[in-house]
């Protein structure tokens, strides 16, 4: 058996992906520990996870809530690069401290989102075999494929690549801070030609929660790319949707995530939106909002406001959900074959956004112009016209077959199994000592 070390961003959405890939690793023998600042531990729920927290210096304790803060509103050009810093220093520690720690743990493997670039830069560095795993959309450059921020299409022509490309640069340019720290811990890594996200993939496996249906059709994708659909724990394992619903007027369900789930003026206008339709409302904030919004949300059209609701079980039984697009959600809708009115706001939303219109499966407003009239109009699109979620049951079919986390631990496997170049073992000392030093010279630059 295999011990499996998880490299990933400190966010719940990514944690629960890959809580969900580790518990399947764990179910057949393996061992899992995961590294990360300590405010990440309360983000994992099973016990048998190993978690070692690492940052202590530049990380402490209580210093998460702050870099959410700013992920969720990053507000103008300067909040943006306040995010793209803290990306930055996040890679920058791991990669620091990962070294010495993977080899006290033993680590024989990686488990590596492909939004934290430190796992793949550790395993490469430390000669340890690693598994790529796309949390969000995935970041593999296509020429034919928007970079996962980018709001619009597949390219079918020169033009649209075009845009592809020069979006592409834009993105690169705005990213230089993460790109230098990954070049930088990739020369002290013995490395070369590292200077993206995309740059640190595994070339095992790569593991993507998306289904091909889904997703945009890519050009040349490596023989290693995987579409799994969602890493998810079994359903009888999470809580019934106890609300006595209305099986006579439309259900409703919202949610903006658990960044964005104090955006309370943009709740508001669903909930007024949904009371023009007499539509019941379930609205889940994450805990983001206090008890007198809550009340205010209640009064303006919510039938039922809380923090956190059965997300699969609430979305089998909706007729439709408002959405900040987030992968996650957008996926548990399409398994239940609901359509969903998607509100983007940040990070790879947009992306998701762009293709659940493109699979007619949702339509999308751009929240600063989400007026309650133009929330109301959307949503009696989707609950009157029936194409929608007829779409969405379509690609709801193909999530269901597309194997989640069993596949994915059998693509893990096998990918370790059948590469017999690459040896599965605790990290050699010349190997740590060359990175050690390396990573060294780097802090004393």
């Amino acid at each position: 058996m295999t011990h499996f070390t998880v490299v990933a961003p400190p966010f719940a959405s990514h944690a629960r992906a890959l809580e969900a890939l580790a518990g399947g690793l764990l179910d057949k023998g393996h061992r899992v520990s995961w590294i990360h600042q300590a405010d990440v531990r309360p983000l994992l729920a099973d016990p048998r996870i190993a978690f070692h927290p690492v940052g202590g210096a530049t990380h402490p304790t209580g210093s998460l809530a702050q870099v959410w803060a700013r992920a969720a509103s990053p507000g103008g050009p300067l909040g943006l690069r306040r995010v793209i810093a803290d990306v930055a220093s996040a890679t920058d520690m791991l990669c620091r401290e990962g070294p010495a720690l993977l080899r006290a743990l033993g680590t024989e493997a990686v488990i590596a989102d492909q939004m934290e670039a430190a796992g793949g830069l550790l395993a490469r560095g430390l000669g340890l075999p690693f598994i790529s795993v796309a949390c969000a959309l995935p970041v593999n450059r296509d020429l034919r494929v928007p970079l996962p921020v980018m709001p619009w299409g597949h390219a079918h022509d020169l033009r649209g690549e075009q845009l592809n490309a020069g979006s592409a640069r834009v993105y690169d340019w705005l990213m230089q801070p993460h790109a230098r720290v990954i070049a930088r811990h990739a020369r002290a890594f013995g490395l070369s030609g590292c200077a993206t996200l995309a740059d640190c993939l595994s070339p095992l496996a790569q593991i993507s929660q998306t289904t091909a249906s889904f997703d945009f059709a890519r050009m040349s994708p490596p023989a290693c790319f995987h579409h799994v659909g969602p890493l998810r724990q079994a359903l009888d394992r999470e809580p019934a949707l106890e609300l006595p619903v209305d099986s006579g007027r439309p259900f409703v369900f919202a949610s903006l995530g658990t960044l964005q789930g104090g955006r309370f003026g943009l709740f508001l206008r669903i909930a007024r939106a949904c009371r023009a339709l007499d539509a019941q409302l379930l609205l889940a904030h994450c805990d983001r909002l206090d008890a007198a919004q809550a009340e205010a949300l209640r009064r303006a059209g919510a039938t039922w406001v809380t923090g956190f609701a059965p997300q699969r079980a609430a979305l089998a039984r909706a007729d439709a959900v408002v959405s900040h697009a987030g992968l996650n959600t957008a996926l548990d809708a399409l398994a239940a074959g609901t359509p969903v009115l998607a509100l983007p706001i940040a990070f790879d939303q947009p992306g998701v956004a762009a293709r659940l219109v493109h699979a007619g499966a949702g339509l999308r407003l751009w929240p600063a112009l989400a007026g309650t009239a133009a929330i109301e109009k959307s949503l009696r699109r989707l609950l009157g016209e029936p194409g929608f979620a007829q779409r969405a049951r379509v690609l709801g079919a193909d999530v269901e077959r597309s194997g989640g986390v069993a596949r994915a631990v059998g693509i893990v496997e096998a990918a370790l199994r059948e590469h017999p170049s690459i040896t599965i073992r605790r990290t050699s000392d010349d190997a740590l000592a060359a990175a050690a030093a390396g990573t060294a010279r780097l802090h004393a630059a």
